[in-house]
């Protein structure tokens, strides 16, 4: 690389000798016979001038020429950072695991299929499946697959008692069987089977052509990042009439959990596991206290797609907002990009910059469209958040106070061609938990 960063410097400097010679031919005068009218006066201004000329043409090819050296100290810099991330892949894990969350669904099937049909390596990514509920249909689906492939496992949650509850949320007992499967299957991962990582999905989910390049690109940013807990394969704001189509590469930091489809290292899990919830994990995961104040990351196209309407939830969200999630259908090579402006000392500063150095709109206008370029539009209060999210077609609701896709209170979106931000218009320093 340092061979073709000289001869592309070479190169510019023998640009810009050209360029010198070729403008300096337009600013020499020929010289010509020195009659008796030209007196030494005369011929010392005329000497003063070209000198002049000269100078600012001197300083011109100069700045010019440091205007080359540097951008290709930045080519050279990137060029470098990109090597070095790309070696923190190489020496990352061997094995990145994906465990499969199941109960009652034969239609496990769908989402074993699309596991076995993008997986690049079966020794890098084996699947097991952990199966809760004791449904037998189910578990002769899983062995199905089990049996003609030896690198998919599977393992049943041993116990499938009923748990004591109150009265009042006896209808609730779904939740707390699935907080208790989660913490079985992921002790089995981290403690049973040692794994450093884990890539977690549910039975309802189908997966990118990029699902496993995604995760495997963005691992490094976990081993890198002491201020990131999880990475996410879920926008939830990812309807298409609110993201940008044309950029499947895009990721951000996030202060709420998106779950469906997400990857945990063990060193978090050690942390979480002492303190897990006995139900609701998913939005206990959303607490930034639980999860001592990190992030996550999520791209702006989901790489997985729900088609699981019946559940504990009841379908809840479903039909209005689920379904309508777009799945990126394109393949990114993220091993092969450079997510380093995804660290936090990286993000945080350019984020706050880019955000209120754009003009602030109302989001009346940002549906009207009226607007050229990436616009601000602010919210002071949890109302003002909803009346505006609810007007921009984002989901309007917070957990602990964090609104969803929020990082440091600012959320985005991608309307009618141009980027919006939706943040405060005060100095964020928390989120208020009273939010919702």
């Amino acid at each position: 690389m340092r061979l073709n960063v000289r001869k592309l410097l070479f190169v510019s400097c023998g640009v810009l000798l050209l360029w010198f010679i070729v403008s300096y031919s337009s600013i020499i005068e020929l010289p010509r016979s020195i009659t008796s009218k030209d007196t030494a006066a005369d011929v010392e201004n005329k000497l003063g001038r070209l000198q002049k000329k000269i100078d600012d043409q001197m300083l011109e090819s100069k700045t010019l020429l440091q205007k080359v050296k540097n951008e290709l100290k930045k080519k050279t810099q990137s060029k470098e950072s990109l090597i070095q991330y790309s070696d923190e892949i190489i020496d990352g894990p061997t094995i990145l695991p994906v465990l499969v969350i199941a109960c009652d669904r034969v239609t496990v099937k769908r989402c074993l299929d699309n596991l076995v049909k993008f997986r690049p390596d079966k020794e890098r990514f084996p699947i097991v499946v952990s199966q809760d509920c004791g449904h037998n249909a189910t578990y002769q689906v899983i062995r199905s697959f089990t049996d003609a492939d030896p690198s998919i496992k599977v393992i049943l949650q041993p116990d499938l008692s009923e748990i004591p509850l109150p009265k009042v949320k006896v209808k609730l007992k779904g939740y707390y069987k699935i907080a208790r499967h989660f913490k079985f299957a992921l002790n089995h991962m981290f403690n049973t089977l040692n794994h450093e990582a884990v890539i977690i999905v549910e039975d309802d989910l189908d997966i990118s052509p990029d699902f496993y390049e995604y995760f495997l690109g963005t691992y490094p940013l976990l081993q890198k990042d002491p201020s990131l807990w999880c990475i996410s394969a879920w926008n939830d704001n990812g309807k298409k009439d609110i993201i940008d189509l044309t950029r499947p590469e895009l990721l951000y930091r996030t202060d709420f959990f998106p779950g469906l489809g997400w990857m945990l290292r063990k060193e978090m899990w050690t942390r979480l596991e002492p303190i897990w919830p006995p139900a609701f994990f998913d939005d206990w995961l959303r607490n930034p206290v639980n999860t001592q104040g990190r992030a996550c990351i999520r791209p702006e196209i989901s790489r997985t797609y729900s088609f699981g309407k019946i559940g504990v939830s009841q379908g809840l969200f479903f039909d209005k907002h689920l379904r309508k999630i777009q799945l990126n259908l394109d393949y990114v090579e993220f091993t092969k990009l450079n997510l380093t402006y995804l660290l936090k000392d990286n993000y945080d500063e350019t984020l706050t910059s880019t955000v209120y150095s754009l003009p602030e709109v109302m989001a009346e206008d940002v549906i009207l469209g009226e607007m050229d370029s990436a616009v601000r539009v602010s919210y002071s209060n949890a109302k003002s958040y909803q009346r505006a999210a609810k007007k921009l077609g984002l989901m309007d609701d917070f957990r602990s106070g964090v609104p969803r896709t929020a990082y440091r209170g600012i959320v985005t979106c991608f309307i009618r061609g141009r980027r919006v931000y939706l943040a405060p218009d005060y100095q964020w320093t928390k989120y208020d938990p009273s939010w919702g």
